[in-house]
């Protein structure tokens, strides 16, 4: 079984139609036959709540749909990491590199697994890629 650490503009291509959302949903359907194991820090769902927010506030994602997302997001059961023994990592991670801690609490754990980091953040890849080579674009998913 693969494992893979993803982030909030993975998660939110599952349930909203994006850039990309057909590359989310290959790493869903992997998940979910058994072939692939999803990790994240704690903050995932908070992030993820906060990006349903933004849509439903600028975007027009109904509130309804927003609501139904956010609660459905449990049933997947990804392997939720605490952010708490992450935190020294990724702070070490953020002043050097000069991202968030945020950003580098995924960076951390898929340092600390050896697992590639998937994500739609181009920003944050083309700032830290090539320090990173786990670090692996969403666009290019298999």
């Amino acid at each position: 079984m693969s494992r893979l650490v993803i982030d909030s503009s993975v998660l939110v291509k599952w349930f909203v139609l994006e850039p990309y959302s057909a590359e989310a949903r290959r790493i869903l359907a992997g998940y979910q036959t058994g072939a692939i194991d999803l990790l994240a820090p704690d903050l995932l769902p908070a992030e993820l709540g906060n990006i349903l927010w933004k849509k439903h506030l600028f975007q027009g994602l109904a509130l309804a749909d927003a609501e139904l997302f956010l609660t459905g997001f449990p049933r997947f059961g990804i392997s939720l990491v605490s952010s708490t023994g992450l935190l020294d990592d990724a702070f070490r991670l953020a002043v050097s590199h000069r991202r968030s801690v945020y950003d580098a609490l995924y960076i951390a754990l898929s340092v600390r697994e050896n697992c590639p980091f998937v994500t739609a953040d181009e920003k944050l890849i083309r700032a830290v890629g090539a320090t990173f080579p786990n670090i692996v674009p969403l666009a290019g998913w298999p």
